[in-house]
């Protein structure tokens, strides 16, 4: 075996089985890694120094192929169910076997990161890949070590992900050939059969998401900012209902755009890059996203490509509606450079309501925050998941449950002792459909939002008053600057207000389904809440 590269670490890849690799390239820099996917033919390299590439037939993550080895360190611990499927140690061994085997006599390349800002809880963590420009995502999303941090460098988690290597759903204990296996007692996640870029940093936040609930630090998917009073806002939501579009705002300092820590001291950043939905893209509604798409070192998956001019066609869906544009935090013009923020003041909850009946901006109690964190409802946007073809009306519980292998209530106590500890506000957020629901209403314009979000953390929102909703119990303004009042009640945009009433309460009964499983775990306020909220 040859190892090559920037600084090779003296706890070498045979510590995982890889013993018998063509030759490890180790933690090569952008332009090495690019140059090398090129040669190889992974992708395109797009006007302005992007990198494009195609993942076929996963454009999304693949959520039947997940599981969790049941092992009886963790075993206790796990919320078990259609999220978190078990999978025997026994299988687990064979599927390492199939990997170590499928990787013997190629080219492996290595990243060796960290994965969370705040030094107290950093997660170093290794990526062993088949593809170079799958190491570059991973240098893109995760957190570079110093330079003299390298040499003896030793990861506590390590992921082996080869797209070319399919498992055996009969012998394998497996749902079809790919798989996304976790052990958290080897510190080992194995990842074949997609070539999916998400499923690698998933992954990652999925152990997280198991590590840190211990240590009084609350894992959350969302994004976050702050602003010139340095007010730290999170944005929770699913993918596709706007963290990264509505935290990258000019006025405010990024932090990050998907994944976060809350702990003793403030918000911090889990990765050190961001991964941005790409359709219908353009420079006038997002112009930081679009640039950066076409920035050097940034790789761009599953987009239509204009082979002369070598330019993207983010409104061609033929591909996918999943289109993603991966980019390093340090490259984002107004980016944090710690990757940390102070205890958030305000929380926005974002909800992609595909019924169109929910209010654009309302304001929670707390009470009525731990209920939406716990429902976690929006609608799955297409292509984020495969098959996935529409939104879907979900409920997601703690806006993430893909990704969390802890019982809910153990995040949602969690969110409740620290909302209460630093007194914070809670916002919901439709981002989804006013007028009418899927087909018929009209997505809520950004600028709108964008709108209403800044008069939410300014303050300017108290000012206005408000009003609670009849049906869902929120409080919803009486008016907001620079935003037409009508569209602030959901129902006033509906033609056919009886329509209206039919679908809110069909969403009602709903929210009554889904919490019917939380309701002997939470307290009395919060099924007190709960009642009030959807009567």
């Amino acid at each position: 075996m040859n190892n090559t590269g920037d600084i090779v670490s003296s706890f070498g890849i045979e510590n995982h089985g890889l013993a018998n690799v063509r030759t490890a390239f180790w933690n090569l820099p952008t332009a090495v890694l690019l140059e090398n996917a090129v040669i190889r033919r992974e992708g395109k390299l797009t006007s302005g120094g992007g990198f494009l590439t195609l993942t076929g037939q996963h454009t999304g993550r693949s959520p039947n192929d997940r599981f969790i080895v049941e092992e009886p360190g963790s075993k206790e611990d796990i919320w078990w169910g259609d999220i978190n499927r078990p999978i025997s140690e026994a299988a687990f061994d064979r599927l390492l076997g199939k990997m170590i085997s499928h990787l013997q006599d190629r080219d492996v390349f290595v990243q060796d990161c960290y994965c969370g800002a705040n030094k107290n809880h950093q997660l170093p963590i290794r990526i062993v890949t088949e593809t170079a420009w799958h190491n570059l995502f991973a240098r893109n999303m995760f957190i570079q070590p110093k330079y003299d941090e390298l040499s003896d460098f030793i990861p506590k988690f390590t992921v082996l992900q080869a797209p070319s290597l399919e498992g055996d759903a009969k012998t394998d204990q497996l749902n079809s050939g790919t798989f996304v296996v976790l052990n958290f007692a080897r510190g080992l996640m194995l990842i074949g059969g997609s070539a999916y870029a998400g499923e690698i940093k998933k992954s990652i936040f999925s152990v997280m998401n198991y590590l840190l609930p211990p240590k009084d630090v609350l894992p959350m998917h969302c994004s976050a900012n702050f602003g010139q009073n340095n007010d730290t806002a999170i944005f929770f939501g699913l993918s596709g209902t706007g963290k990264t579009t509505l935290s990258a705002d000019s006025g405010r300092t990024l932090i990050g755009d998907d994944e976060h820590g809350w702990g003793k001291d403030g918000i911090f950043n889990f990765e050190g890059g961001c991964y941005a939905k790409t359709i219908n893209l353009t420079y006038e509604t997002e112009p930081e996203i679009f640039n950066l798409c076409y920035d050097f070192g940034s790789l761009v998956e599953n987009v239509w490509l204009d082979e002369k001019t070598r330019d993207f066609d983010f409104s061609n869906s033929t591909l996918t509606e999943n289109g993603r544009v991966s980019y390093d935090l340090s490259r984002v013009p107004n980016a944090s450079s710690t990757g940390t923020g102070g205890h958030p003041e305000n929380i926005v909850m974002l909800t992609c309501d595909a019924f169109g009946v929910l209010p654009p901006i309302s304001q929670l109690t707390p009470d009525q925050a731990m209920y939406h964190f716990l429902s976690g409802y929006t609608a799955k946007v297409a292509g984020t998941e495969r098959g996935l073809k529409e939104p879907t009306a979900t409920f997601s519980t703690c806006f993430g449950a893909p990704f969390m292998p802890r019982h809910p209530t153990t995040y949602a106590n969690l969110l409740g002792k620290k909302m209460a500890q630093h007194n914070v506000k809670c916002w919901l957020v439709n981002t989804g459909w006013s007028g009418g629901g899927y087909g018929e209403g009209s997505r809520i314009k950004i600028s709108y939002t964008r709108q209403m979000l800044n008069a939410a953390l300014s303050g300017k929102l108290d000012e206005s008053g408000f009003q609670p909703d009849p049906i869902f119990g929120v409080q919803v303004p009486k008016n907001c600057p620079d935003v037409p009042s009508e569209i602030l009640n959901p129902r006033n945009t509906w033609s056919n207000t009886s329509a209206y009433d039919d679908q809110a309460h069909e969403l009602t009964r709903r929210f009554e389904i889904n919490f019917q499983q939380f309701e002997q775990q939470v307290d009395e306020n919060i099924r007190k809440a709960a009642i009030q909220g959807i009567a």
